[in-house]
């Protein structure tokens, strides 16, 4: 039998309208998204289909909605892949898929999480930038030389792509010491993966002591150290760790490519991860074939083309 990866986006693949032609062709999506807005107690079924924009991009408002779309998109395409991976709060989606927390448990965790994260930095305070075309070493040398306030790697994402986060002021300083070929100010509302996090991880721990968790389906590989788990403990205690430190993304294709994955899908809106894979597996001795299930029509191209594979 041939293997299968899902992989499910982070915060920042977030669109107006992702989810809703699932919505409505599926009763079980409407479930989905009626017992996620009973639970956060706002309409992100509503903020996901209509907007506006500013309010999607909410931390505390993009986490629920990024969960409930990838879980819906997994549990439509019906399948029990070899593994799972999410990028930052997409890990919350991998555990659900994987049996690891329930959904009503995750949508209300995310909504913390995301709420917990915001209130750590003061709105305007702190930035993050992805830098491409500069290896990580050089990057790393970069940071060890600002003076400006704290700035870290926060998602090791390819070989060419990296995001630095921190203190604006640190931030704009490293990018002038580092001088990158390209480089991109993300449109985020806090520095996400850094030690300025600490203070939302800490609340963070207490609501996932306080959750169920349970042993996984499959396995998951984790964000915080790029290693495969099969214990709900485990998943607690990467979680747990994930919030102040960076997303391993690279080392966690590696994982990918040492279990000789046939094909990916991302389950969720863009194309951020599966661009990200088909990068990084062009040197690989085989590429596996990528995937998205981004809406209804994606949904069916990719149940046509896994059909011959399951």
């Amino acid at each position: 039998m041939s293997r299968i990866a899902c992989l499910f986006p982070g915060q920042g693949s977030q669109a107006v309208g992702m989810g809703r032609d699932l919505y409505e062709r599926s009763p079980l999506v409407r479930g989905l998204y009626a017992k996620a807005d009973e639970v956060v107690g706002v309409p992100i079924s509503k903020i996901s289909f209509e907007g506006p924009e500013d309010e999607l991009r909410l931390t505390a408002n993009t986490q629920p909605a990024l969960l409930v779309m990838g879980v819906a998109a997994f549990r439509l395409l019906g399948l029990a892949p070899a593994v799972a991976a999410g990028h930052s709060l997409g890990e919350y989606c991998a555990l659900v898929a994987a049996g690891g927390l329930s959904f009503e448990d995750a949508v209300g965790l995310v909504r913390k999480r995301g709420q917990y994260m915001q209130d750590a930095v003061p709105v305007g305070t702190g930035a993050m930038a992805a830098i491409l075309g500069v290896p990580g070493a050089a990057i790393q040398k970069g940071l060890d030389q600002v003076r400006a306030g704290v700035v870290e790697i926060a998602n090791w994402n390819s070989e060419e792509q990296i995001v630095i986060s921190g203190e604006k002021a640190a931030v704009e300083e490293a990018l002038a010491l580092i001088k990158p070929p390209r480089s991109v100010m993300l449109p985020v509302s806090a520095p996400f993966h850094s030690r300025l996090m600490k203070p939302a991880e800490a609340k963070l721990a207490a609501d996932l002591d306080a959750a169920k968790f349970n042993d996984l389906r499959f396995p998951v590989i984790t964000n915080v150290d790029a290693r495969v788990i099969r214990t709900g403990e485990e998943a607690r205690l990467a979680l747990k760790r994930q919030v102040s430190r960076a997303v391993l993304w690279t080392k966690s294709m590696d994982v990918l490519r040492e279990m000789e994955i046939d094909a990916c899908v991302e389950l969720g809106p863009g194309k951020v991860l599966s661009g990200l894979l088909k990068r990084a597996s062009r040197g690989w001795a085989k590429a596996p074939a990528c995937h998205n299930v981004d809406g209804f029509e994606g949904l069916e191209k990719t149940k046509a083309a896994l059909s011959g594979l399951l």
